[in-house]
């Protein structure tokens, strides 16, 4: 990625999906760590959600055990530290704290994020600039983005989290009845394939312009599986995204799909 701009995004998902669940992983993870196997198994029931998508995950993660996202700050500065003192590259890492549904949340993240990456970059002895943002996937960070924006250097709407939690859907159980609302009408698209314009679409919008008001220069885009669809591409286009974040193999649609943006607005 040398020369290219690298968004790294911090731990997302509920920590439940990290931890061994079968009783073999359990006890080797016990004797390694030199824990009795219960009390790990009690810990690890301890963290169990009935709601995960909506629970404890994102930066609500690094709120209440910081010591993740600093050790992920660590990770990513440290790195980039390496290869620039030793191969002489220029990096500026985007580091993006997911999740964030008030902008207190985002404060406390940033200032922890700077406080071990300073440290860091103070000991190597080398420059190096960085980035810290945020992702905006829930409808009360996009409603409040002039709050969040003065915390952000970016904002990357997430529009598979937006439209679930917009719409009140899960995205892996949807599929069981959205083909029926679109045959029948109720939705145009699948809303998880084309972005819905009018209500998800509207709260990016909503997000860009506030956070454009705090920050001016903030750098803004999506990323998800609507980053690879046309017609999402072009909405992205029209009102007035940096970039597009998609899967590998849709890239070439998303790059299609923006060149014909630009070339509408041409014409």
């Amino acid at each position: 990625m040398k020369g290219l701009p690298v968004t790294i995004r911090l731990l997302d998902p509920p920590l439940h999906e990290f931890l061994p669940q079968k009783d073999e992983e359990l006890e080797a993870l016990a004797v390694s760590m030199g824990v009795q196997v219960q009390a790990l198994k009690s810990k690890v029931d301890s963290l169990h959600e009935f709601n995960p998508m909506l629970g404890h995950r994102g930066c609500r993660l690094g709120i209440t055990y910081p010591e993740i996202y600093d050790m992920q700050v660590q990770a990513i500065i440290e790195a980039a530290c390496e290869l620039i003192k030793e191969e002489g590259y220029e990096i500026i890492p985007e580091i993006m704290i997911p999740l964030v549904s008030h902008v207190k949340e985002l404060e406390i993240m940033r200032a922890n994020a700077e406080r071990v990456a300073d440290s860091i970059i103070s000991r190597s002895g080398v420059k190096v600039e960085y980035l810290i943002g945020t992702m905006i996937e829930l409808p009360r960070a996009a409603l409040t983005a002039d709050q969040v924006a003065r915390e952000a250097d970016f904002f990357s709407f997430g529009t598979n989290d937006l439209t679930q939690t917009t719409f009140g859907l899960s995205r892996d159980d949807a599929g069981r009845f959205l083909p029926f609302y679109v045959e029948r009408a109720i939705l145009p698209n699948d809303p998880f394939v084309t972005l819905d314009q009018e209500g998800v679409g509207e709260l990016v919008q909503i997000g860009c312009e506030k956070g454009r008001k705090t920050r001016p220069e903030i750098k803004l885009g999506i990323c998800g599986e609507h980053g690879g669809d046309p017609e999402s591409v072009i909405y992205c286009h029209k009102i007035g995204l940096d970039y597009v974040s998609c899967s590998p193999f849709r890239v070439p649609i998303a790059r299609l799909a923006a060149a014909h943006a630009a070339l509408m607005d041409e014409g």
